[in-house]
């Protein structure tokens, strides 16, 4: 019986192994993580309104019923195609007969060590949790230095496509929360500057929707901040190109992610570093490894540009790999991979969304209804996707975001 190791159990991994799931191989899934993530949601995690557990599933659970998959909590440090082995972080050799790449992606600093060391990201569950302290105790800090408040209570979101527009929305909203238990700090200056580089937010979406979230925004009081982007920072201050220099208290990175690859791969490369592959979605030169997700340079179609790096691509690629391997097993030959495109959709806050489904495009409350079906439909677990819904009609109803407490790290 074939062996299939897939690396990764995000959003392509875990939909190529569930396809194979109780077939004609068998299936090795490796992660450094033993939970499957919800990454869309992070955000929510971010400004205490979920819990990690609510957009987290295990990856176990999840494959409870698949007889031929194994899962194992481990990190692949290298790939050897011409040998068909990966080696672990812990030295073991595993063989395959079939590999599929899917590894994610990691954040893009732009080679920024400034921004790097200073930023806060958005693409882990750790990331999210200490980006969630960081705020909290910067309502702290302020508590405790009025007169420094400024500084504490500005917060620059780099980065104007759905995280950072979402993430602009939920802790602007997360704001007049927190002057509620800060009395001192009722009147205190809060700044939340978002920064893009274009021209528009939502570069994605058509203009008209661009244009509905960025005055969404600024009715929240978020700084909209136009061809505009970081030249500088420090601890303390961050500098824009327009010259303008920021005093600083938190600043978070939502400008761009770039693969994640599991160590050197010995395969042709993207400028943007993604695996070269074949319309079948097989690394060029190597018939028994698949790139998908985020790490395979996939085209939308023969002349359009690499699929974007989100779920829903991820998904289809995944079970596409599942299904050419299968295919490849019975002798069959299987028609190249065609993407189909279901949409984007962003939400700026309470009940507003922008989401351009096809056709169809829909803003404010009708589009945060089909926003909240959408990601609903898409969690793991029917337990997860209870606990989201009643946080959600709890903040709704009650303007609260329970999980405002801070979390010492040891």
């Amino acid at each position: 019986m074939s062996r299939v190791v897939i690396l990764g159990a995000g959003f392509g991994g875990l939909a190529c192994a569930k396809a194979l799931a109780n077939t004609s191989v068998d299936v090795l899934l490796l992660d450094r993580n033993n939970y499957h993530l919800f990454t869309p949601l992070l955000y929510q995690v971010a400004s205490s309104l979920l819990n990690p557990s609510d957009i987290a599933f295990p990856v176990r659970s999840a494959l409870r019923r698949a007889h031929n998959v194994v899962f194992r909590m481990m990190e692949v440090t290298e790939v050897l195609p011409d040998e068909r082995v990966v080696v672990t972080a812990q030295s073991e050799r595993i063989a395959y007969d079939w590999l599929v790449l899917a590894t994610g992606a990691r954040n893009n600093f732009f080679g920024q060590q400034a921004v790097e060391r200073h930023a806060h990201a958005l693409n882990t569950l750790p990331n999210a949790l200490e980006l969630r302290d960081h705020v909290l105790r910067s309502f702290e800090r302020a508590a405790r230095a009025p007169h420094d408040a400024a500084h504490h209570l500005t917060f620059v979101i780099v980065g104007g496509g759905p995280t950072g527009v979402e993430y602009a929305g939920a802790l602007a909203e997360l704001v007049p929360l927190m002057r509620r238990d800060f009395g001192p700090l009722r009147d205190a200056p809060v700044r939340i500057i978002l920064l893009e580089g274009r021209d528009r937010l939502l570069g994605a979406f058509v203009p008209p929707l661009s244009a509905h979230a960025a005055r969404r925004l600024e009715q929240l009081g978020v700084e909209v901040r136009l061809n505009d982007l970081l030249a500088d920072v420090s601890a303390t201050t961050a500098t824009l190109t327009s010259g303008e220099e920021v005093p600083l208290g938190t600043l978070v990175w939502a400008a761009g992610v770039r693969p994640a690859p599991p160590g050197t791969l010995p395969f042709d490369r993207t400028k943007g570093d993604r695996v070269v592959v074949g319309p079948d979605l097989r690394a060029t030169g190597h018939d028994r490894v698949f790139a998908i997700g985020d790490l395979g340079a996939c085209p939308a179609a023969p002349d359009q540009a690499e699929l974007p790096m989100l779920s829903a691509p991820a998904i289809q690629t995944g079970r596409y790999a599942a299904r050419a391997i299968l295919a490849a097993e019975d002798g069959r030959s299987i028609k190249p991979f065609r993407y189909t495109d279901k949409g984007i959709m962003a939400v700026i806050g309470r009940h507003a969304a922008v989401a351009e489904l096809g056709p169809l495009k829909l803003k404010g409350f009708p589009g945060w209804l089909m926003w909240l079906v959408v990601h609903l439909y898409f969690l793991i677990g029917f337990r997860n996707r209870f606990a989201v819904l009643m946080r959600w009609g709890w903040n709704y109803i009650f303007y609260d975001r329970p999980i405002r407490f801070i979390v010492p790290k040891s």
